[in-house]
Parts: structure tokens; C-alpha cells; sequence
């Protein structure tokens, strides 16, 4: 099952959730249910040589923005 991105319209929250189906997932830090799905970053690095791109075999979580990640250590 995917996980997406949701960010909360009550309380500004942005969290991932697990999606078995289409409910809305409630908010973590306040509780609200007036949720929505975020459009999710990804990362892909161009080879050294100029040639196709590639994912990153580093991992990380959709919070990352680059270098250090204090919530993922990637």
C-alpha cells in the first residue's frame, strides 16, 4: 500500500499515512479530519557521464529537502 503526504487544513500539520483505501486520515497532532493529499517530492540524479537519470540509493522520507535530515539522518 502507497504512502502519501497529507497536510491538514485545521492546524497546518503535515504528516505521511499508510492508504488502504479512501478514507481521510485524521490529523496526528490535532485530531481533524479536514485533510489533504499533497503532492510528494522525489529526487532523481543525472549519471556523470550526461546519461539517463537515476533514483537515489540512499533512501531518505518525503521531508527531505536535501543534505542533512534530522528526521531520517539521510
Amino acid at each position: 500500500m502507497p504512502i502519501y503526504e497529507y497536510s491538514c487544513d485545521k492546524c497546518g500539520c503535515e504528516f505521511e499515512e499508510l492508504v488502504f483505501d479512501d478514507t481521510t486520515p485524521i490529523c496526528p497532532k490535532c485530531g481533524s479530519n479536514e485533510t489533504r493529499k499533497l503532492m510528494s517530492r522525489c529526487a532523481c540524479h543525472r549519471n556523470g557521464d550526461g546519461g539517463d537519470y537515476s533514483m537515489p540509493s540512499g533512501g531518505g522520507c518525503a521531508g527531505c529537502s536535501g543534505g542533512n535530515c534530522s528526521s531520517c539522518g539521510h
